[in-house]
């Protein structure tokens, strides 16, 4: 990837509270968190390549689903969905453990590693949907809201269901919830230039990409 002239970016701070109009402004600036550590970066390294970062959002007012998006929607009608207050229970503890044996590198240690460990003390609205077929939990996918965003935290399902795609599931479940919260956008995390494993993210109608220079642009991925 082409890097020269590129300006450095890797910022961070801690906040114990975030109004809902700041993250929203947090959030149109690229910033993303993890509890309370904020962050952005516009440099990552992807498979020991150097890679520029595109942080993504979906303009909900633009949204049309693909086919395939469709599908998996059909796909997945027998199962149950609950979006609520985060609740690390251990069965999600559990999923999160299953889930991330799908990883070869960076592999998380915890589900803490995204989460806050005092679901009290976090400093925006935090929010889970959890998927499950008769009892079973299949799926959990945990977001934040400010005033007129949502933001993805993290996701994990079981591996046995590869075949359900529920990672697209729950975003495109969330994304109904911001539709009908009357939710501007929702920032679905980020890519890499050129191919990555996140690509998926990529392949929404609506799709706006972040330029560290000019802001947020209509996106030119082919879907």
């Amino acid at each position: 990837m082409m890097l020269e002239g590129l300006q450095l970016i890797n910022d961070e701070f801690h906040a114990a509270s975030v109004k809902p109009e700041t993250y929203d402004t947090l959030l149109a600036d690229a910033w993303r968190h993890f509890g309370n550590h904020f962050f952005r970066y516009n440099i990552g390294i992807y498979e020991n390549e150097i890679r520029r970062v595109i942080p993504l959002r979906i303009r909900l007012d633009d949204l049309a689903l693909s086919k395939s998006q469709r599908r998996v929607l059909r796909k997945n009608a027998d199962l149950e969905t609950v979006i609520s207050s985060t609740n690390l229970t251990p069965e999600i503890h559990d999923l999160f453990q299953r889930h991330k044996r799908r990883f070869k590198g960076g592999v998380p240690d915890s589900i803490y590693d995204f989460l806050s460990r005092d679901a009290a003390n976090v400093p925006t609205d935090g929010f889970e949907i959890t998927v499950r077929r008769e009892g079973k939990l299949l799926a959990a996918s945990f977001f934040d809201v400010g005033a007129n965003s949502v933001s993805a935290i993290y996701g994990c399902f079981d591996p046995d269901e590869f075949s359900r795609s529920l990672g697209i599931f729950t975003m495109l479940k969330v994304m109904e919830h911001c539709i009908a919260t009357d939710k501007t956008f929702y920032y679905h995390g980020y890519a890499y230039e050129g191919n990555s494993y996140y690509d998926y993210k990529k392949r929404f109608s609506g799709l706006e990409q972040y330029d560290w220079k000019r802001g947020w642009l209509a996106s030119g991925f082919q879907i």
